[in-house]
């Protein structure tokens, strides 16, 4: 069945119950919409995968594609739904050693089958808009930032290896190829999803290609203020422990400035932190979601140094009533402002130390927790369901579909 015949109505009415069925107004089509969800790899539990758990709640009987799944870490939500990988997954101990494999990845991708897909929705921050999809068969390609090894990750990816040096000529090269491969996999996708105008913009210069921004879901149920938890003096910083988040200038700014701090998270740049962090630095490592949050909810302020994409824990703590001081760059600088909280410009620990002390010395707004959960409240999982359903429903009148461009036009880009 082509999901063109498909219409979904009413998205205010409780998708967790019963998404896969129309509501009674509707006339049922005559076999279930076979969606296809294509995720680059399911490892942890993370914004990315907390996109598509409310994909999951959508469309429950979809399936997940994905290229590697470390079995256990991405929750029930997800761990529940059927769940096929590519070839990766048959290499030992793959979890571990994936992001070593970008080379091979675009061959993996291209392995995953859609044949069986009605809708195809791929969230994708790598290689997961390139999955082959069949012809007439939509693709939603819900864009967490073009390729980013390839493009405007590509600096933050090669800082390890020194200018010239023979490995960095190489993986250049590699990363060349690769991003010719992703402009060109770019026209095969029905319709780009952008999270924020950051990417929006991105996908434009990168693939020539329009979007819509539908922002992530925030579990703004889940995260929200509680009085009797009083606020305490320290800051918290909380990520994927990789380079490109840019927590050890977090910590760095605390040790210089004598600072407590606390740390969230789990990653390859983990013991490396931990060994840079000073006496008023506590590194904890991963720790489940309620922890997060009563850190959130007990913290002067959250810290936030990357230049992110979205930014989904910054409105996580804005939920929490709490301030934010943030590099003002990528779409934390569409998220928060200075009635929340403190944006600074250049990517340095000289600058947070500046904004951490100019916070420190500004009187502090009595309804800032007000404002911040307003603020937080546009981001709620209704509304990312709501703006879904609305872009699968555009679908349904005539000539409203959008069309493919040429690969002739894209290799311009």
């Amino acid at each position: 069945m082509n999901s063109a015949n498909l219409r979904i109505d009413n998205p205010e009415k409780s998708i967790q119950a019963n998404a896969s069925h129309l509501p009674d107004s509707v006339p049922a089509p005559a076999q279930p919409l076979r969606v296809a969800l294509v995720h680059d790899w399911l490892t942890g539990l993370r914004g990315g995968e907390k996109c598509l758990e409310r994909l999951c709640l959508l469309f429950p009987h979809a399936t997940i594609h994905t290229l590697i799944h470390d079995h256990g870490k991405v929750g029930p939500i997800i761990g529940k739904m059927k769940i096929l990988t590519s070839p990766l997954q048959k290499i030992p101990g793959v979890a571990k050693i994936y992001r070593h494999l970008l080379p091979i990845m675009p061959w993996a991708v291209r392995s995953l089958d859609m044949s069986q897909a009605d809708l195809v929705i791929s969230l994708s921050h790598c290689v997961a808009k390139s999955v082959p999809v069949p012809d007439g068969v939509p693709h939603i390609s819900y864009c967490f930032t073009p390729m980013r090894y390839a493009w405007d990750g590509r600096p933050a990816y090669l800082e390890k290896w020194p200018a010239g040096s023979l490995r960095r000529r190489f993986l250049e090269f590699i990363l060349n190829r690769l991003a010719r491969w992703d402009a060109r996999t770019a026209c095969d996708v029905t319709q780009f999803v952008a999270i924020s105008k950051t990417i929006q913009d991105r996908i434009h210069r990168h693939y020539a290609r329009s979007s819509v921004v539908i922002a992530p879901p925030v579990d703004t149920d889940f995260y929200c203020p509680d009085a009797r938890i009083p606020r305490e003096e320290f800051y918290l910083a909380a990520s994927a422990l990789v380079p490109y988040k840019r927590i050890d200038q977090a910590i760095d700014a605390c040790n210089r400035l004598g600072k407590k701090l606390v740390v969230i998270g789990s990653g390859p740049e983990l013991e490396n932190l931990k060994l840079r962090a000073g006496p008023t630095v506590q590194v904890l490592g991963f720790k489940p979601d309620e922890f997060l949050r009563d850190q959130l909810r007990k913290c002067k302020a959250l810290i936030f140094p990357g230049d992110e994409d979205f930014g989904i824990l910054p409105i996580e703590a804005l939920a929490c009533g709490t301030p934010v001081i943030a590099l003002g760059r990528g779409g934390v600088a569409e998220t928060v402002d200075d009635s929340v909280g403190r944006l600074y410009h250049d990517p340095s620990v000289e600058s947070l130390c500046q904004a951490i002390h100019d916070w420190e010395a500004m009187p502090q707004n009595p309804q800032l927790a007000i404002i911040a959960r307003r603020k937080a409240e546009q981001f709620s999982p209704e509304k990312f369901d709501q703006a879904i359903l609305k872009l699968v429903n555009s679908w349904q009148a005539p000539g409203t579909a959008p069309e493919k461009p040429s690969k002739i036009n894209l290799q311009a880009s």
